[in-house]
């Protein structure tokens, strides 16, 4: 399953780490996941997410407030992978994109038969991942070379990740499938327009034109609910996590964060799946 960033040649298990034929090693950190994540492939010394913004997340995941998002997608996965069983496919699954685990665990839940891997390019999230679900394969590594070995994946989930088209379409089998999950153009829209004078329009569809050939869009729905956040907490780690927190100005910021009322603020994600045509 696994292969060398390198070269590309088959990882196996040696000592506290993985090698390759050609001499290529890299170790397992305390941790318990993988850094397959070569310097020459960094963008930059850290890259991916910083520590602040991976708390500010794991922390509001954790209080409940996008349950709903991980559950569905879980019941989603586990129908796609049940038919692959019937037809006798063996079942492993990619978390593409993971972060620091929350919708990764829920799938590892979802999929107790099945072999789970998950990478992040950011080491921060990744060691915080590794807690949620050890049963899991935990990788640091670029989403555009991924370290496991062409059509080896049934099941790529992709959850408010960029996305690598031809790299998902080279690790699917044939039948396999991707389920992008993704914000609709009402997401957060109530913290938009605190946020913005000006909230821009966007087409929620527009990853359509991206699909290669020999993937076809097999489902999509939309799964929408209101958020009442009470706790400024609870708030200002909805703003670190998202980029709509980057860009408002403190003053913009502290409207929402400090306001005496709950903060009502709808949720609204859509679920495109993608078959691996044979």
């Amino acid at each position: 399953m696994l292969i060398c960033p390198l070269c590309q040649a088959a990882l196996a298990a040696l000592d506290n780490g993985v090698a390759c034929s050609a001499g290529h090693r890299f170790d397992r950190a305390r941790q318990g996941y993988l850094n397959l994540l070569p310097v020459q492939h960094k963008n930059s010394r850290d890259p991916g997410d910083n520590q602040a913004m991976v708390e500010a997340r794991r922390d509001f995941l954790d209080g409940g407030h996008y349950a709903p998002v991980a559950e569905r997608l879980a019941q989603l996965a586990a129908e796609r992978l049940a038919q692959l069983a019937a037809e006798r496919q063996p079942g492993a699954w990619l978390d593409i994109g993971c972060g620091e685990g929350y919708y990764t665990a829920q799938l590892a839940n979802a999929l107790p038969a099945a072999q789970g891997y998950a990478l992040d390019i950011s080491r921060e999230a990744v060691k915080r991942a590794c807690k949620r679900a050890p049963q899991v394969t935990w990788m640091v590594a670029s989403m555009a070379r991924v370290p496991l070995a062409d059509a080896s994946c049934q099941f790529i989930a992709s959850v408010f990740s960029p996305l690598d088209w031809q790299e998902a379409l080279r690790l699917l089998s044939p039948g396999g499938g991707l389920m992008r999950v993704g914000p609709t153009s009402g997401h957060l829209m109530e913290l938009r327009e605190v946020l913005y004078d000006e909230v821009r329009p966007y087409a929620d569809d527009k990853h359509l034109a991206l699909v290669p050939a020999g993937m076809v869009h097999a489902h999509s729905e939309t799964l929408e609910f209101r958020l009442s956040l009470a706790a400024p907490k609870a708030r200002a780690d909805l703003l670190a996590m998202t980029p709509h927190g980057w860009r408002a100005s403190a003053e913009k910021r502290a409207l929402v964060i400090d306001q005496a009322a709950p903060f009502e603020v709808t949720v609204s994600m859509r679920y495109d799946y993608f078959l691996r045509q044979s």
